[in-house]
């Protein structure tokens, strides 16, 4: 099976599960993970924050990130198509005590800021996601992320950023990891999608912040002990995978032009196919051995990565085309 259904459906090759195995481990809780305290500082200093924490899943790193930034009863900006207020199961409100509110564009967030004040809930913090998933994994521009970052400063509210693919934002643009990280007050990042490693994101801070992130996630039930032989996996996606994400975008370019008109690709991994009966054209595809998800009535979405080649995205294609051009 060719599955484009998403990223996270890659699995750890031989070298992977090597330093998986060689691993050296200790107790996570009691912070004394010897590979953990590796991956956690190395990924801080290439985001040029202080500190790390380690978490089994990105939902959690946002909800432990952004309930560091927003009290109970206060409230957080998203966009209107974000991971944080659409997929994460209502965390916000049922974890953190969070209001949301959300927006389409972002020339709209300055006038939604709201200090608080009798009745009214103060907004405290603005979350962006990069790259953009329901928008086609596309790049939000630095120049827009360095005017939200002047905005957050006037008006005293934080910035966090759910970065579960801010790794394809760096290879697209050359953006430096560290020019990134010095736009936003919080941070979370994926291991276990195009990096490819089994398991894992980071929050990512200042150390005071990580210091009551770890009670944050000890909270919801994720606190790990030898959980060393997951981080060598994230070690190993660092050495190896960044880079090579460059194949992936080439990948998706060459898929997204053969399925024009129906493509629409924002310069990185994700393709949506707009305006086809999606319940059948994944039901179509699996027969024919191609994996896609449906991501609405109307909406198809695939994701290229690592276990698909050259030879994956060609047969996807064919298989796609001959369903689109019967429906």
């Amino acid at each position: 099976m060719i599955d484009l259904r998403s990223d996270t459906v890659t699995r750890p090759g031989p070298q992977m599960r090597a330093a998986m195995a060689a691993a050296e481990v200790g107790d996570d809780v009691f912070g004394d993970d010897p590979s953990v305290l590796a991956l956690q500082e190395r990924v801080a200093r290439m985001f040029g924050h202080e500190d790390a924490l380690f978490t089994p899943t990105g939902s959690m790193a946002n909800q432990i990130a952004i309930q560091l930034l927003v009290p109970p009863g206060d409230e957080l900006l998203c966009e209107v198509n974000a991971h944080i207020p659409g997929h994460e199961v209502g965390a916000a409100a049922v974890i953190g005590g969070i209001s949301t509110r959300t927006f389409s564009d972002f020339a709209a967030i300055p006038a939604m800021i709201r200090a608080g004040g009798g009745y009214v809930v103060p907004t405290r913090a603005i979350a962006v996601e990069q790259t953009h998933n329901a928008g086609g994994g596309t790049v939000i521009p630095m120049s827009t992320l360095e005017r939200l970052r002047a905005l957050a400063d006037a008006r005293g509210v934080a910035l966090h950023c759910d970065g579960a693919r801010i790794w394809h934002a760096h290879v697209a643009t050359g953006i430096p990891f560290s020019t990134y990280g010095a736009i936003f007050d919080t941070m979370s990042v994926c291991l276990s999608k195009g990096l490819g490693a089994p398991v894992g994101s980071l929050v990512i801070g200042s150390a005071e912040r990580m210091q009551r992130a770890r009670l944050l996630r000890k909270r919801m039930g994720g606190g790990m002990r030898q959980v060393g032989v997951l981080a060598a996996a994230g070690l190993y996606a660092l050495d190896h995978h960044i880079d090579r994400l460059a194949e992936d975008h080439v990948r998706a370019s060459r898929l997204a032009k053969a399925l024009e008109p129906w493509s629409r690709w924002g310069g990185t991994n994700i393709i949506y196919l707009d305006n086809v009966d999606a319940p059948a054209l994944v039901a179509q595809a699996r027969d024919k051995g191609v994996l896609v998800g449906a991501s609405g009535p109307r909406e198809v979405r695939l994701i290229t990565h690592l276990d698909v080649d050259d030879a994956g995205v060609d047969r996807a294609a064919d298989v796609l085309l001959t369903i689109l051009g019967a429906q």
